[in-house]
């Protein structure tokens, strides 16, 4: 039967003798690392990356100069230098130095930055510098290399990057060539690296992923090194990857195939303020960085870049100025983002809630001042933990967005969220965004791929890839851009890749997420601290930079207190400092960087920058108080010589709490050697005089204490007693109710614990240094002091190679008082030489609860004392502000501290950390002397019903103690308290006092004053503000960058008595929610019109008799 279709079968021939086309897949992958580089560079694709190399001395002519030690001189001072004939091979270092080496900046012969260069072989390596085209048609270019001899990462001592540094390692200058680069070549590489990274990360079952193997094999096959035309042959076979005409379309790219990327690109280079390295390095790491970033934008149109930190911008400005215009002209052009608005990317544990708020209020005048905007996006990518109180500071600075990344660093638990509302302990939230590549920064192709791998897709499908190399500095390199136009072709023509964009800015991305999310509605929320399960021994770490940060933060705060007083109530004699205020805050902003992780050397500069901010702030406070109270003098040595006489005893209150505090004179009671003695201070309301009580010793109560031998002691007054036995605490009693506070069979006091982290030495405590505890005993007790006023007993732990000195006291105080604290003071000398061993005190109570509190700025934290599940077990240390406490209904003890972080509660064990040995990546971390104090405070009550908060603000806020010369009565005029808060509610807070920020602004020629209040309890309250300022003129609730447009105007109004303040008075209603912040911006008179002096007189009664020297 014939007739239907005929068929040829000549396309499929009838014999096979072939072995067929099966490949073993493994070994195929596994040849594309021969492709370039390694072993068979010599005939691979990297022969033919370069036409051309010279560098005889015909062609390249070297010389170099080597700055001495480790200093850092100015591009004009290198320039007078005799430098000396240099060639390739030459060793140069040591470390730190300026000497051509690994990091290195590229400078016009007239001393303009142009680009970074980072040496080595690692895939931070950038050691290409384009000459340009007017010097090529010159024939000659004269330029000058200005280089750090150390890696990207520091110089550590062993190659681990985490170790102390070496001071005297090499480098070696591997090149200094004269090249013309195979540009073809150079694009094959590209494009073949590119298919190597799909390779490797596409699921290996995937369409994608074989057709990149197989392409890549085939284009493995075309090349021949010997035959340049096989080149462009084999990145046309790209192509069925990449897409057809990809190349031709350069940065059109990006507007072709879908509309909608799932990862938004931005290029980054993050760059630790200090680290491995101090300042001085940083201040270089950024020019590097930052002028390669402006020259890759010039040559890749769609390059955007990010960078955070005022600092680092100013640092800019002041070391670059010719840089600085560059990336000044690139911010206008919209290319280059200013982002983060924060001073520093500080650490957000430590930092008290006006040390946060200053961080973005500095940061975000200095972008606004500089470039004319304001970042819109809060940026801490690298924070060791986030306390909960920073939503609502970041909305006060005017930022509705949030980025972080930290948390995908946990060690016990896998945050769930990359897209969320982060919702603070006030109810504050801001739309939030952790990258989900694991860690900062991307190389841009394989984790393009991971980027997209987020944890609520359900929610939120876009990712932000933020990309470049960092901590040290860097950026993007050529190739990650390259390699991002190969990704969005390959996107284009295949659905198994992501779309990726570029060209768009950060504020983009998050305008999107809110825009696809309905403003937040369908994303979900993670309320309170974004805890960081990992890095938890920094708490403590480098215990004299959280001493300079809490000292300078105190002092700060009573600067601004009585330069604004003295500024308002004696004007003609006084300007408000703002300069220096300003530039004190600006050192203690920058040293808020640090969490207590980096080498030796940046300590050092932030020490001197603590001397410094000490000496010129407390130099402001007595300069001020001089002021307002005239001919007083600080109660020290070295008085007046006219200061001989009699003298009035006198302090001033900077907190908004009523005052009773003991003072050392020669009152009430005298010290054992007879040299000084004691007088209580009292003052009824905040914010103004402290003057000696006029309660007598017999209506104080005793405070007595009593030993019976050298390891054993008993220390009480009417209200608490504490006993040492054997050494430890046995017992801690509430003598009214008769309630032991410590468990039978277990005893408090000081412990050591082994602390061997698992690999981040300075960083990390393990939970299992609990599983290692050797408690320590006090011995050679000594009473030193023995009532009626006060007492103390001195006492000495000698460990291993430490001296460990505590004096415990107790004061009287058992007068009526709005406050009756009853503290036992552990005042603590430590001369400290251990290593991995970790000190703390601890108190076993007969308390239960599920929670313990710590302080957080502006609030508090509950976090479990139990181990239900691992996110509970994982809080094994936390970190606390001033005070940590455990109580059940009816009763609670609270830790007070006055320069520590690290607290833990496992269980009925409230504990403080005091010292740390880490010996990496500083050898000698916290080794040597240290003076810090804790409290123990007993209450009645619930926490929520104690003054713990209250105690713990005033146990940090010592009294500025004066003198004023006189004979015989004396009368001291003083202002008023200029601002009394008063109502039922006492959980309001009034934590600063201060001169507007816009002053020089106003062009009405008004002034200001700014206050800062906040709820420190967790409820609702109301309060009245009383003002005691004359010509006030309105009041205004604003944000924390003091903005007239958006402020809330305030009714003053006048007193009615009605809480039990005096009436007719003007006034203030304010109300807020549980942690609530306000800031209220008070509008004096104009300039010109006199302020009435508002004042009252005091009659001091307590006369101090200063010794006669010459006697």
């Amino acid at each position: 039967m014939g007739g239907g279709h005929t068929h040829s079968l000549s396309d499929y021939p009838e014999h096979n003798f072939s072995p067929g086309a099966k490949w073993i897949k493994g070994l195929t992958r596994d040849r594309t690392a021969n492709f370039s580089g390694g072993h068979f560079s010599d005939v691979n694709l990297s022969s033919l990356l370069f036409t051309h190399r010279l560098d005889d001395s015909d062609h390249v002519h070297l010389q170099r100069w080597s700055a001495p030690g480790i200093t850092k001189p100015t591009f004009q001072t290198a320039l007078e230098q005799d430098f000396q004939p240099a060639k390739k091979g030459e060793s140069i270092g040591p470390s730190f130095e300026f000497d051509p080496g690994c990091e290195a900046m590229m400078y016009t012969v007239d001393g303009t930055p142009l680009q970074g260069i980072t040496g080595g072989f690692g895939g931070d390596r950038r050691v290409e510098y384009i000459i340009p085209s007017d010097a090529r048609k010159k024939g000659t270019h004269s330029f000058i290399a200005e280089a750090t001899c150390n890696g990207m990462f520091g110089v550590p001592w062993n190659g681990d990057s985490i170790q102390p540094p070496d001071p005297n390692r090499y480098f070696q200058l591997a090149s200094a060539d004269l090249v013309v680069p195979n540009m073809p070549a150079w694009g094959l590489l590209w494009d073949f690296t590119t298919l190597r990274e799909l390779i490797a990360t596409l699921p290996g079952n995937s369409t994608l992923q074989n057709k990149a193997l197989t392409v890549a094999n085939a284009i493995m096959n075309a090349f021949n090194k010997n035959d340049p035309d096989s080149i462009p042959a084999a990145r046309k076979l790209a192509d069925e990857v990449f897409g057809d005409k990809w190349e031709e379309r350069g940065v059109s790219i990006y507007e072709h195939g879908p509309e909608e990327a799932q990862v938004w690109g931005i290029g980054h280079c993050h760059i630790d303020t200090a680290w491995l390295w101090p300042y001085h390095v940083t201040q270089q790491k950024v020019a590097r960085s930052w002028s390669t970033q402006v020259d890759l934008m010039d040559r890749y149109p769609e390059h955007r870049f990010a960078s955070s930190s005022a600092q680092q911008y100013k640092w800019l400005e002041k070391l670059y100025p010719p840089l600085f215009e560059r990336v000044r002209e690139k911010v206008l052009e919209g290319k280059f983002y200013p982002i983060g608005g924060s001073w520093v990317e500080n650490d957000a544990n430590m930092p008290s809630g006006e040390g946060l708020a200053r961080q973005l209020i500095y940061g975000q005048r200095y972008f606004e001042s500089r470039f004319g905007l304001r970042s819109r996006v809060a940026w801490l990518p690298d924070s060791f933990g986030l306390t909960g109180a920073l939503p609502q500071i970041i909305r006060g600075a005017g930022m509705n967005y949030f980025f972080t990344q930290k948390l995908s660093w946990n060690n016990v638990n896998v945050f769930p969220h990359s897209t969320f509302n982060w919702v603070g302990i006030d109810g504050t939230q801001v739309l939030s965004h952790m990258t989900p590549v694991g860690f900062l920064l991307a190389d841009s192709s394989t984790h393009t791929i991971d980027t997209y791998n987020a944890q609520n897709l359900e929610s939120s499908s876009t990712s932000l890839l933020v990309f470049g190399n960092g901590d040290g500095g860097g950026g993007p390199l050529a190739k990650m851009i390259e390699s991002l136009r190969r990704l969005r072709g390959t996107a284009n023509t295949s659905r198994e890749l992501p779309v990726v964009h570029i060209g768009r800015s950060v504020d983009d991305f998050f305008d999107h997420l809110k825009t696809t999310s309905d403003g937040g509605r369908k994303l979900p929320n993670w309320h309170g601290e974004l805890y960081l399960e990992f890095h938890r021994g920094t708490y403590t770490s480098h215990g004299s930079i959280k001493k300079g940060n809490r000292k300078s933060e105190i002092l700060l705060r009573d600067a601004e207190h009585v330069a604004t007083l003295a500024s308002i109530f004696k004007s003609e004699k006084y300007k408000y400092p703002k300069e220096t205020l300003d530039d004190s805050w600006e050192k203690v902003l920058l040293n808020q960087f640090l969490p207590g992780s980096a080498i030796g050397m940046v300590y050092e500069d932030a020490e001197k920058l603590y001397t410094e901010v000490r000496a010129d702030t407390q130099a402001l406070v007595d300069k001020a108080l001089a002021v307002l109270y005239p001919g007083s003098f600080l109660l020290s040595p070295g008085v007046p010589e006219s200061a001989s006489g009699p003298l009035t005893l006198f302090a001033h209150n900077t907190t908004p709490f009523a005052r009773r505090g003991i003072s050392s004179s020669n009152v009430l009671q005298s010290t054992s050697d007879g040299k000084e003695g004691y007088v209580i201070l009292e003052g009824g309301t905040g914010g103004g005089l402290v003057l000696p009580s006029q309660i007598s010793p017999k209506d104080l109560g005793d405070v007595t204490v009593h030993s019976a031998n050298s390891d054993s002691f008993v220390l009480g007054n009417g209200a608490v007693q504490l006993t040492v036995s054997g050494g430890r605490i046995t017992s801690l009693l509430d003598v009214r109710l008769k309630r032991e506070l410590i468990p039978q069979g277990q005893t408090g006091g000081l412990i050591i614990f082994e602390d061997h982290p698992n690999y981040w030495d300075a960083w990390d405590v393990e939970i299992h240094h609990l599983e290692k505890a050797q408690p320590l005993k006090f011995g050679n007790i000594k009473v030193l002091e023995s009532g009626p006023v006060f007492a103390a007993v001195e006492t000495e732990v000698n460990y291993g190679k430490s001296n460990i000195r505590v004096k415990i006291s107790l004061d009287a105080f058992e007068a009526p008082h709005p406050h009756p604290f009853n503290q036992i003071v552990f005042s603590a000398e430590v001369d400290w030489h251990e290593r991995h061993e970790f000190l703390k005190f601890e108190l076993p109570l007969d308390i239960h609860s599920d929670v313990a509190t710590y302080e957080t700025p502006w609030g508090h934290v509950r976090r479990p004392t139990h181990k239900n599940t691992t996110w509970d077990a994982a809080k094994f240390e936390v970190c606390g502000h001033k005070f940590a406490d455990l109580s059940e209904y009816g009763y609670g003890v609270a830790i007070l501290s006055e320069s520590k972080y690290g607290f833990s509660c496992q269980g009925n064990v409230l504990r403080i950390s005091l010292l740390r040995a880490a010996t990496a990546p500083d050898a000698e971390q916290d080794q040597g002397k240290h003076e810090f104090s804790w409290a123990v405070l007993p209450h009645r009550g619930h926490f929520l019903q104690s003054y713990v908060p209250i105690a713990a603000y005033l146990f940090n806020s010592p009294l500025h103690v004066r003198c004023i010369p006189h004979v015989g009565a004396v009368a001291v005029t003083v202002p008023r308290p200029p601002f009394v808060l008063f109502g039922r509610d006492h959980s309001v807070f009034l934590e600063t006092i201060k001169r507007g920020d816009l002053d020089e602004d106003r062009t009405d020629g008004s002034r200001t004053i700014v206050l800062r209040l906040y709820e420190a309890f967790g409820g609702h309250a109301s309060v009245g503000l009383l003002i005691n300022v004359p010509g006030i003129t309105a009041a205004y609730a604003t944000n924390l960058l003091e903005d007239d447009a958006g402020a809330e105007a305030l009714a003053l109004e006048r007193t009615s008595g009605e809480w039990g303040e005096q009436p007719g008075e003007l006034s203030l209603r304010l109300s807020f929610r549980g942690f609530e912040v306000k800031t209220v911006k008070l509008v004096l008179a104009k300039e010109g019109r006199p302020l009435a002096h508002n004042s009252e007189t005091k009659d001091c009664w307590v006369s101090v008799e200063w010794p006669n020297e010459t006697a």
